[in-house]
């Protein structure tokens, strides 16, 4: 059931919102704007309906706060008001509201309006989500990789917590492709991003094929020292999977994996500590694949030994 929030001051007529849209959706009530900001931040609603005229923090003041945020933006906002002039309805409108009821409003009204608005969000996530996600592998894609790695490495920056970065790719595939052919290789790329994404479904890690048979992993909080014993046992596990390889170059299929963790600062450069984790991927390979190389909160390496 699709999830709304009404920002209302006014108890009742909130209530009578509520009571119109109660049947069809999960309606959540805020009575101040601050309110309201707070729940738009904690839960994933599909549309707002948000009263102009409150005391204190206003509607329009709300819906520009929200415009604002990268996480908030594009959650469709309806206003209700009694203020049925033009002007307020433009100054609404060019502030990012996708409608305008005014009061006293007709129940048949808001449920087409919400319907409409509800239906045009689940179809904008949808393609959305698409966009974003690697057609073979079923995992984030780089696009998606790149919009949220830029959201987290503020986070990290204003929590003061670690962030790991985390690039790997498939040994010598060149020679798994040229031996077996493209489509067994596309198998490949599929079971190594299922075997890793499995290990990484902690609400703090993310994964996307960043290009080929490379891998990029993000996660925040972990010590490098965790994240290091965790991408061991990720490595592991794909070798474990023991999908046979050319046999003059290697018996199993396996993966080489590099990283850093780090807590970020103000100023710190994302691109930076991402090459920094390329490198140490450049290390795992040249110094004999199958392996995890790792640089910790000082840059100080953690190799496996094999």
């Amino acid at each position: 059931m699709e999830k709304i929030l009404i920002v209302d001051d006014s108890l009742m007529q909130a209530t009578q919102l509520k009571s119109i849209l109660d049947d069809e959706y999960d309606v959540t009530l805020a009575q101040t704007a601050e309110d309201g900001l707070r729940r738009v931040n904690e839960e994933n609603f599909s549309l707002i309906l948000l009263d102009v005229v409150m005391p204190g923090m206003d509607g329009f003041t709300l819906l520009k706060k929200l415009q604002e945020e990268i996480v908030t933006q594009s959650v469709p906002v309806i206003l209700i008001t009694s203020l049925s002039d033009a002007i307020n309805e433009q100054r609404g409108l060019i502030l990012g509201a996708v409608d305008y009821i005014t009061k006293p409003f007709n129940p048949l009204i808001i449920k087409a309006r919400v319907n409409t608005h509800v239906k045009l969000y689940s179809y904008r996530r949808q393609i959305e989500r698409q966009s974003m996600t690697d057609q073979l592998t079923g995992i984030a894609n780089r696009r998606k990789y790149e919009q949220y790695s830029a959201t987290k490495w503020g986070e990290a920056i204003r929590l003061h917590v670690p962030v790991s970065i985390c690039m790997f790719d498939i040994d010598r595939f060149k020679v798994y492709n040229d031996t077996f052919g493209h489509p067994a290789g596309d198998k490949v790329i599929a079971a190594v991003a299922q075997t890793a994404s499995s290990r990484l479904q902690r609400s703090t890690d993310f994964l996307a094929r960043y290009g080929g048979e490379e891998f990029v992993a993000l996660s925040m909080g972990d010590s490098s020292g965790k994240m290091f014993q965790h991408l061991r046992e990720i490595r592991q596990a794909v070798e474990d999977l023991h999908i046979p390889h050319d046999p003059s170059v290697a018996q199993w299929v396996t993966v080489s994996i590099g990283g850093v963790t780090v807590i970020p600062e103000m100023g710190n450069a994302y691109d930076f500590y991402l090459k920094v984790a390329d490198t140490m991927l450049y290390d795992a390979k040249k110094n004999g694949r199958n392996r995890v190389v790792w640089a910790d909160e000082k840059l100080k390496q953690l190799w496996e030994k094999r």
